[in-house]
């Protein structure tokens, strides 16, 4: 696989203009960097959930895996736990990670296990045509509220810094070379990452004008400083007309799970022997 191409045959079915674009454009470029940089792609599993973004595996020539809705993270820290030396990257959806996963999300990033989650929030239910989803804002009109959402919508990120993550950033489907520099920050960074990219959809919630106004580059920010870190993820609530800072949000260095399971002897258990064990007395 070292020598690879990471086009597939798989034919893309998601639609002109399509925020996932730019996430896998870009992280293809990751990957090849990173094969370049020493990485062989045998050590790098890609993991999705449901919906649209999940389709991102088939596109990209790599060990993968499909998991059920809202358990992409789940998977993700299996195969982390199964083999640590893996780079184990998630993508999933608002609705699959903001919704029925967010529970997997808060002790994933609890745990500070080393995962990167890479999340496709176009807030909205593309594949299914448009209902609200958690990050939508207040009054949104879809399939499942024609007379306007009446919920307010979650900050992921001021969730997520609540509950442990070490680091956090905000990317947008119009900035595929910031896309490609966060991705790999993630990616390289040692512990439980989260990056939220603001993903278009245009077919249900086409949002590439409003953004295009708002958005802007963070510069001159700690990300190191918890205070301004906080300050900065609370500026935009996913609802308001405020600006929207993109970039690397928060960055910790912290203990993983990993580690901890190490130092506690738990990383000796012999997993092949004890699967053979299994299968032997089941088969």
């Amino acid at each position: 696989m070292t020598s690879q191409n990471l086009e597939t045959n798989a034919k893309n079915t998601w639609c002109p203009g399509c925020g996932n674009f730019a996430i896998l454009n870009s992280i293809k470029a990751v990957l090849k960097s990173i094969r370049e940089e020493g990485t062989s792609l045998e050590n790098v599993v890609l993991v999705s959930g449901i919906g649209c973004h999940a389709k991102i595996v088939d596109y990209i020539n790599a060990n993968s895996f499909y998991s059920i809705h809202g358990r992409a993270t789940p998977a993700a820290e299996g195969i982390k736990l199964a083999n640590p030396n893996l780079k184990v990257i998630g993508f999933a959806g608002d609705g699959d990670a903001y919704g029925e996963g967010l529970e997997h999300l808060i002790f994933a990033a609890k745990r500070n296990i080393d995962i990167t989650m890479i999340i496709h929030d176009n807030r909205v239910y593309g594949l299914t045509t448009g209902q609200y989803t958690p990050t939508s804002p207040l009054g949104f009109k879809g399939r499942s509220t024609p007379g306007g959402s009446k919920e307010r919508p979650i900050n992921p990120l001021e969730l997520m810094l609540a509950s442990g993550a070490t680091f956090l950033a905000r990317g947008f489907s119009h900035g595929i070379e910031q896309l490609k520099k966060i991705f790999k920050e993630a990616i390289n960074h040692k512990g439980f990452a989260l990056v939220d990219v603001l993903q278009v959809c245009v077919t249900f919630y086409n949002m590439y004008e409003y953004y295009d106004k708002r958005v802007y580059e963070l510069k001159d920010h700690d990300a190191g400083d918890y205070a301004e870190a906080l300050n900065k993820i609370k500026e935009w609530n996913y609802h308001d007309d405020s600006k929207i800072a993109l970039g690397v949000l928060y960055k910790k260095e912290s203990p993983t799970f990993e580690e901890g399971l190490s130092s506690s002897g738990k990383s000796e258990i012999d997993v092949d022997s004890n699967i053979k064990s299994i299968l032997a007395k089941t088969i």
